[in-house]
């Protein structure tokens, strides 16, 4: 089906939420706790587009909004940006140090507002990223906790978590950098744990916790051997790619 994003026709498969449409064709909307691998958070509100089906015309959020037939999508109209900017004022307060929030406010010409300050002692804008990563990983160390202001993540007691195998995926989703990892000398720091890192069977770069990787065996069945980094991992999948079309072309 076609549906018109900003005047511009988009090809769209029924379901496909309106983000991943506009996406795909070079259309801007600005997004916080959104991520390709856990679509669907609608939580910090910051991708809302106005969408016109018929004679009705709402705010929806492009992220979690499925197509379901023909519909124009505005983007960027005044009522957007004026709803976006409240956003950004309100989430910036919650994270006065993030870089990230700063570029924002730059970005929609705000300054910082003392009336919207309600500084935890840290830069969580509690869009449940970390929290969802962590669960798809299939740990469980962290979860939103108390109410109101006072609404964090945290592990079970503020205590080290049991559970946590340091992998880092809940740093590595957080938009704005609020949670801390830190890696030096063959060690990796996070959630007041500290785990020692093992060296990447390919180039023998640490990257690994010895609690991440047993856990990855035991779901994958692979060997300690085809465990690689990242970087490792996409030169074999480079070199595999490179001899499927060797021998697609010798054929």
């Amino acid at each position: 089906m076609i549906i018109t994003i900003d005047g511009k026709q988009c090809e769209a498969q029924y379901g496909e939420y309106i983000l991943d449409v506009a996406r795909r064709n070079n259309i801007f909307i600005p997004t916080l706790c959104h991520s390709d691998a856990l679509p669907g958070q609608g939580n910090c509100r910051l991708c809302i587009v106005e969408v016109l089906e018929g004679k009705r015309r709402r705010v929806v959020v492009s992220c979690s909004y499925p197509v379901k037939g023909e519909v124009e999508v505005l983007t960027n109209t005044e009522k957007i940006r004026k709803m976006r900017k409240n956003l950004i004022r309100l989430l910036a307060a919650a994270a006065p140090d993030s870089d990230f929030m700063r570029d924002l406010q730059r970005e929609y010409g705000l300054e910082e507002e003392e009336r919207f300050q309600v500084y935890r002692g840290e830069d969580c804008i509690l869009c449940g990223l970390c929290v969802r990563a962590c669960e798809e990983v299939g740990i469980y160390a962290i979860s939103t906790v108390n109410r109101g202001i006072t609404k964090k993540v945290s592990t079970p007691y503020a205590e080290p978590s049991a559970v946590c195998i340091g992998c880092g995926a809940c740093a590595r989703v957080c938009p704005t950098g609020s949670i801390k990892m830190k890696e030096e000398n063959g060690r990796r720091e996070i959630w007041g744990k500290t785990f020692a890192l093992l060296p990447c069977p390919g180039c023998g770069k640490p990257f690994i916790t010895r609690e991440e990787l047993a856990y990855v065996q035991a779901k994958t069945g692979l060997e300690p051997a085809e465990i690689l980094c990242e970087k490792c991992r996409q030169k074999r999948a480079a070199r595999k790619m490179r001899d499927v079309f060797k021998d697609v072309t010798m054929k």
